[in-house]
């Protein structure tokens, strides 16, 4: 099954809402106060990261496998990063 079509799309649109939470952290000031900035970069780099290897996986025909599952681990984990991120901005501004 091809995933690789859907992991780009989704990281990119993801990497782009990480890169938006760190620059609001950052302009509002709030960035100095939370550890939300840097888990939201460690989100955006993951996010890079699986548009990346997804991007290569559709230009691989025979080898993409393994470049898609490693797509969908980095994309995972930073789905968990970009959870906590909101999560501790969340808990850390209320």
């Amino acid at each position: 099954m091809d995933r690789h079509h859907h992991i780009l799309n989704a990281a990119s649109n993801l990497l782009g809402i990480s890169l938006v939470i760190v620059t609001g952290l950052r302009v509002s000031g709030h960035g100095k106060e939370t550890f939300s900035d840097e888990i939201a970069c460690v989100s955006a780099l993951c996010f890079g990261a699986s548009c990346l290897l997804s991007y290569a996986a559709i230009r691989r025909d025979g080898a993409a496998h393994g470049l898609e599952r490693w797509a969908d681990r980095v994309f995972l984990a930073g789905l968990v990063s970009s959870l906590a991120a909101v999560a501790l901005i969340v808990f850390e501004t209320a």
